[in-house]
């Protein structure tokens, strides 16, 4: 059956691998004129190609983090401070922290602006900075959350 198809289009499949054998040929020339005449494009073509792929991949890598970052979340439950907390005496004359001093720092613990401790002290609110400032330089520190971890530590802070 192969047999009778071959020859009843024999002429019809002897031009199509004849066309199909000059197309190849063709598209082959074509290749190598074009690596002839235009070798040095295409080998910088090729180079630029290379350097691209090898820096994207290594842009990839280099910002990739090392470490995975796992964040937990866990209720904390915070003891209430006992109510009648008296500082050492002792300490406060020692490190010359005043009562006054010793209340404004323990406003400040409870997260209060200068505004709302001196509404709180019937004081003025340059009396609360400057009771701040001196409270900063007692304890050697330049922020209030410095301030308090450095009295928790101390114990002038419950």
């Amino acid at each position: 059956m192969i047999g009778n198809i071959f020859s009843k289009n024999k002429l019809v499949i002897l031009y199509g691998a004849s066309l199909a054998g000059i197309l190849l040929l063709l598209k082959w020339l074509e290749f190598r004129f074009v690596i002839i005449d235009h070798a040095f494009e295409v080998y910088i073509g090729a180079i630029a190609l290379i350097f691209t792929t090898l820096g994207i991949w290594l842009a990839i890598k280099l910002t990739m983090p090392k470490i995975k970052t796992i964040i937990i979340e866990k209720e904390v439950y915070l003891a209430k401070p006992p109510e009648g907390f008296i500082p050492d005496e002792n300490f406060l004359l020692k490190t010359g922290i005043s009562k006054r001093e010793w209340e404004v720092l323990q406003l400040i613990a409870e997260g209060l602006s200068n505004q709302e401790i001196a509404a709180r002290l019937f004081v003025s609110l340059n009396t609360i900075k400057t009771h701040s400032s001196n409270l900063f330089e007692k304890l050697d520190v330049k922020r209030r959350i410095q301030a308090i971890e450095k009295a928790k530590s101390l114990g002038l802070l419950p």
